[in-house]
């Protein structure tokens, strides 16, 4: 019926921190618009010209500006965000032994699983997997990662060995201050949509308040197998029917088995799949002629807008695909999600108005803060040495136990950075990366503990 059609200025999809961001953004420079999925009577109260619409997607028509969501609304749009997010690359679909964490509903999942876990297999190198390695307490993790070394999305081998010994330490107080803006999801509406599509992301803080703790007294032992993916998963009795049972004593009886490509083989409660997301753009492309990137992302340019009329997007469903600053790159990070939503907000206003933008300055320099095995993590600008070939020099500094500090030099000027512990050096380092001042003269003194190097460059 005409009743269910209306029109509105903008559009945005997803309830995530893009989404979110997008619309808090956008919404004190302009009118109305709606936001889909996620229940947050908070944004209505706070922003009077902003509806929220708890509904999945089910149809896009951009040459007609035009979108449905399940509950057979129309909406016709002046412009469109898509701020759908990402979904896990989850090892197999439908399997029972086999959990993803991604949002909040999978992560409580989880934790109901984990009380009654022995032993649980852990796939992927990413942060997700990094947090709960560590997190877990009271139940054997047997960790596998493709890598010669963990953490290496945000890492080298060097900050892997020092933070390698606080797994098997004593889990220190961790309840230090946060010094970051948190989000918090609404405990009554937490279902992710009748059709089980998943919400938004795990923020970095995820484990706070969620007890991580599994069925065995005092037994959190970590061991990770290096270089390794899952060959093969067997359910309990397909196990025992296998050829592979022959030494069935020495593996025990478990609800699931998981054979790595390293032939070795271990029984488990069951395996939590962390092995990165893929761009959710299927529920848009149909009908429609967007641009896809290499990763399946939506190609955005340097406004945020993709390859179709007045739709933009933002966060982890989006692509860069303008030509990068040379310390900038995308990551599927909540940084990212949060700054692309806002810059996205402002290109879509100014369109609105008629008025010039300026690619944001937070794409000049690529910075994230997050903490890994309660240590406080900076990465900045190329921190991996990402895309430099063989020309750069790395300056390392390692206190064990209390801080790792590594520099990556390009013909003597920084390019980038990693801060583990506090070190109190990321504004200097921040600065030195931006004004690219050449460092040569100082050499490896540029590390040297015993030298202020804040006032030094002051």
């Amino acid at each position: 019926s005409m009743a269910s059609e209306k029109q509105v200025t903008f559009v945005i999809v997803g309830g995530g921190i893009a989404g979110v961001t997008c619309a808090e953004q956008v919404s004190k420079t302009l009118e109305e618009f709606d936001l889909e999925e996620q229940p947050s009577s908070v944004l209505e109260e706070k922003y009077p010209n902003l509806k929220v619409v708890q509904s999945a997607v089910k149809l896009v028509r951009t040459k007609e500006h035009l979108l449905q969501t399940e509950d057979g609304q129309t909406f016709h749009y002046r412009k469109l965000c898509i701020c759908s997010g990402a979904r896990p690359k989850l090892l197999t679909q439908d399997n029972p032994h086999v959990l993803g964490i991604r949002d909040t509903d999978s992560a409580q999942k989880f934790q109901k699983r984990l009380s009654k876990a022995k032993r649980i297999v852990v796939i992927g190198n990413g942060g997700i997997a990094l947090e709960l390695v560590y997190e877990v307490e009271g139940c054997e993790v047997i960790w596998a990662i493709k890598d010669k070394a963990i953490g290496n999305t945000f890492f080298d081998a060097g900050a892997a060995q020092f933070l390698i010994p606080s797994l098997g330490a004593d889990k220190k107080d961790r309840s230090l201050p946060y010094k970051r803006a948190r989000y918090a999801t609404d405990k009554t509406g937490g279902h992710s949509g009748a059709s089980g599509e998943l919400g938004s992301a795990l923020g970095p803080d995820w484990h706070e308040g969620i007890e991580l703790k599994g069925a065995v007294q005092n037994s959190s032992g970590v061991h990770v197998e290096y270089e390794c993916a899952v060959d093969k998963l067997y359910t309990q009795q397909e196990f025992l029917q296998s050829k592979l049972n022959t030494n069935k004593s020495e593996l025990g009886l478990w609800p699931a088995y998981v054979q790595l490509t390293n032939k070795k083989i271990y029984g488990c409660d069951f395996v939590v799949s962390a092995t990165g997301v893929v761009p959710n753009t299927d529920p848009f492309l149909s009908g429609n002629n967007f641009k896809l990137a290499e990763d399946h992302g939506l190609r955005v340019n340097d406004h945020m807008r993709t390859s179709e009329q007045d739709v933009y997007a933002a966060g982890d469903v989006c692509t860069a695909g303008w030509d990068p600053s040379a310390l900038w790159q995308q990551m599927r990070l909540w940084t990212q999600a949060r700054q692309m939503g806002w810059y996205a907000a402002r290109c879509m206003a100014a369109d609105v108005l008629e008025e010039p933008i300026e690619l944001d300055f937070c794409f000049e320099l690529f910075s994230h803060i997050t903490k890994f095995f309660n240590y406080k993590v900076v990465l900045l600008g190329k921190f991996n040495a990402q895309g430099l070939g063989q020309d750069h020099e790395l300056l390392v500094r390692c206190t064990k136990g209390q801080e790792y500090v590594k520099v990556v030099l390009t013909g003597g000027r920084m390019v980038g950075a990693v801060l583990i512990g506090e070190t109190d050096l990321e504004e200097t380092f921040e600065n030195l990366i931006l004004n690219q001042m050449d460092l040569s003269r100082y050499g490896e003194e540029l590390l040297n503990p015993n030298i202020d190097i804040e006032d030094y460059f002051d």
